[in-house]
């Protein structure tokens, strides 16, 4: 799926369990989950229905911190954060911002290696999450 700025990819597995592979493949790289934000329970909180959609917010000083040296406005969108959605067919997808994209809105080099470290690892978690 291409949106500017965005990352989209399909998951193999249901929703629940392309959250908990997402869960598990951040804990086992390091990474500390700041937040779990069950978007469809707060549609429930008022009495609206919304197809399970999940963010998870998470990260490392090691990956935000080289960024925000160059470009200290790039910390409103660290941490990092994945969104775990089911469409109305009830296929699970992820959705994430693009690094890269984020540098360049934030006057940041694209190419520094930051950039293509955090690009690798959302890469990375998306596709452990969501492989067969």
């Amino acid at each position: 799926m291409a949106e500017e700025g965005l990352i989209t990819t399909a998951s193999a597995h249901s929703f629940a369990e392309t959250l908990e592979r997402l869960e598990a493949a951040l804990q086992d790289k390091g990474m500390t989950i700041f937040a779990r934000v069950d978007h469809a329970a707060g549609a429930a909180s008022i009495g609206m229905d919304l197809r399970p959609t999940t963010l998870l917010v998470f990260g490392n000083p090691r990956g935000g911190t080289p960024l925000m040296l160059v470009a200290q406005k790039i910390g409103l969108e660290l941490p990092l954060k994945i969104l775990v959605w089911e469409d109305e067919s009830g296929k699970a997808w992820l959705s994430y911002d693009d690094p890269a994209w984020l540098a360049r809105r934030f006057g940041v080099d694209p190419t520094l290696a930051a950039v293509a470290a955090l690009s690798s690892a959302l890469a990375t978690f998306a596709d452990l999450a969501g492989r067969p």
